[in-house]
Formats: C-alpha cells, sequence, structure tokens
C-alpha cells in the first residue's frame, strides 16, 4: 500500500499567472495569504502578531486601503494588476524574510505613518503609550517645551511626541547620517520642520542646551540575543540594534552624560528591552522606575533629574 502523504504543500510552486487567475476577491488574497505565512513559519515582530494580522497588513497595504476599512469590501473582486500585487509581496516576504514594513515603505506608530526602509528600524516601541497620553505622569500641567529624541532612527519618537504636543520643540538625534535621511523625510511628510530638526550626533556629542524631556530607544540587545535574532532582523541595520556583551554599552554613556543635558526638572526615559535585567545587576542601587504598558512591552525605565543627581558616581 502506498503511504499516503497529508502534509500541506505551498501554492507559491504554481506561476504568477495561475495565483493572480484564482484569486478573485479581498477575502480570497487574505484567506491565502494567511495560509502561505502560516505554512512558511515566519516571524512575526514588527508590527504584527500572527499570520492572519501579518495577511491583513499585507494586503490592505498593498491596495493603499486603511486598517480600519468597511468589511464589505471583503467580497471586492479586484484588478489583475491589484492581485498581481499581493502575489509579489507575499513571494517576496516568504522568500527573502524582510519585514513587512520594508516592503510596503511604511509602518504605524503612535497611530501615525512613517516612512521606513533599512536605514532604519522598524518602529514598535512601547513608548508610543507615553506619547499618546502626552507623558502626563511627568508633565500634569505644562507640556515639555524641548524635547530630545535620542539614538532617534526613522524620528518615530520625536516626531510623533511633536504631533501629539503642538507646542513643543524637538531634536531628533542619531550617529547615522543615512538614518537622519530617513527622519528628514518623515519631517517633510509630516509638516513640523518648524518645530522638529534633526541632528548628527554621537550621542549627546553635537546637542547644545538642554532639554525637559529625554526619550531615548537606543541599540540594546546583548550578543547572545543578537546572534540567535530571527532572520527578519537580519534586515535591520545592526548598528541600531547590538551594544556588546549585555547590551549595555550605549545605555550607559547615557546614564553618564544625561544629567547635563536636562534641565532641573526634567525627566530621563530609556527602553532597554530584554536588557533590563542587566541594568538592574549593573546598577543594583539606583532605584529604576520600570513602567508599564497597557498593549504590552517592558524594558521602558524613568528617572529624573534629581535620581541622576543623587546616583551620579554609580554612572561615572
Amino acid at each position: 500500500m502506498a503511504a499516503c502523504n497529508d502534509a500541506p504543500h505551498s501554492t507559491l510552486q504554481l506561476s504568477d499567472a495561475d495565483l493572480r487567475d484564482g484569486l478573485i476577491t479581498l477575502r480570497d488574497c487574505l484567506r491565502w495569504a494567511a495560509s502561505e505565512f502560516h505554512l512558511a513559519g515566519l516571524y512575526y515582530g514588527h508590527g504584527t502578531e500572527s499570520a492572519w494580522d501579518e495577511a491583513v497588513a499585507l494586503t490592505l497595504g498593498a491596495l493603499h486601503l486603511p486598517w480600519n476599512v468597511d468589511p464589505g469590501v471583503l467580497d471586492a473582486r479586484l484588478l489583475p494588476m491589484e492581485r498581481g500585487r499581493i502575489v509579489a509581496l507575499v513571494r517576496s516576504r516568504i522568500a527573502t524574510r524582510r519585514p513587512l514594513p520594508y516592503l510596503l515603505g511604511e509602518a504605524f506608530f503612535a497611530g501615525v505613518p512613517f516612512s521606513v526602509d533599512e536605514r532604519v528600524l522598524i518602529p514598535r516601541s512601547p513608548i508610543a503609550e507615553l506619547i499618546e497620553h502626552g507623558f502626563a505622569a511627568w508633565f500634569p500641567g505644562e507640556p515639555p517645551a524641548r524635547v530630545l529624541d535620542l539614538c532617534t532612527g526613522s524620528g518615530c519618537i520625536g516626531i510623533a511626541t511633536a504631533l501629539h504636543l503642538p507646542t513643543c520643540e524637538v531634536d531628533l538625534a542619531d550617529i547615522s547620517g543615512e538614518a537622519l535621511e530617513v527622519a528628514r523625510i518623515n519631517i517633510t511628510r509630516h509638516d513640523v520642520g518648524e518645530r522638529v530638526r534633526a541632528v548628527e550626533s554621537d550621542l549627546f556629542d553635537g546637542l547644545p542646551g538642554r532639554y525637559d524631556l529625554i526619550v531615548s530607544n537606543p541599540p540594546y540587545v546583548d550578543a547572545r540575543d543578537l546572534a540567535t535574532m530571527p532572520a527578519e532582523f537580519r534586515h535591520e541595520p545592526s548598528l541600531a540594534l547590538g551594544a556588546g556583551a549585555d547590551g549595555l554599552d550605549i545605555v550607559r554613556r547615557i546614564l553618564r552624560e544625561a544629567r547635563d543635558h536636562l534641565t532641573d526638572g526634567g525627566v530621563l526615559i530609556v527602553e532597554v528591552g530584554n536588557s533590563d535585567r542587566h541594568l538592574e545587576a549593573a546598577f543594583p542601587e539606583v532605584p529604576f522606575l520600570w513602567l508599564e504598558f497597557e498593549r504590552g512591552g517592558q524594558g521602558v525605565f524613568a528617572l529624573t533629574a534629581d535620581e541622576l543627581d543623587a546616583h551620579a558616581a554609580s554612572f561615572a
């Protein structure tokens, strides 16, 4: 008796024409993309959490439709060119393992669309929740007048802050000139050039003056995690990910230098992700305030200017 092989097979072996002709409606494309993503065992961590979410993001993005589009369009027939675009994106997502925002050229952060490519990390920080609430826990009355987005990348943290707090001035600082090119694209895209500027700087070196709020999502991945990250992360700039054996090479400098660039009532907020355990072990005497987020996320701490003063010897 012949053995029965019920293992699923990818339909990507079919030609583009066959796939395009067989996928008629948006619902067809969603179901097909989700099936192929599940079969391919993709990693989801750049804005989606499952094969279905990724399929929704890809198809809506390919068709230039908003995420909250009327569900009635699910049964709309797509033009051959539209179906072909979806097929090409699905093939590329699976074959190259490029994160979807790079394929689409866009990612959303704090409810705002940002242009992205391989020159910058894909925005995904839980700091978005703090921005959406106007950093009210530290500035319940007047919002911060001057804000620094340190290690800015695409500029998403600083620009979203400027959009949510329309009276503040924001500096976007990064050591990467290529990243700042993307940040400037986003400054122009959101028409905030009168209040937001991009500055090439090795952390604080090129930044005069003081800030009421310094927010940073610096490189913080430790060597072990960097070596074992899924293939999708290999497309992101390594300069923006790795930071030494314990992931704290950049964070140590920030802690040592930040106070000189904060106002007396200022606040420092930094994301360190999974390297939070390394930070606690390195500075057990420092009262880091670890923030909690409604939508999930970890490894973001806050320190006031007074706390930085009190523990300056530890950071020296």
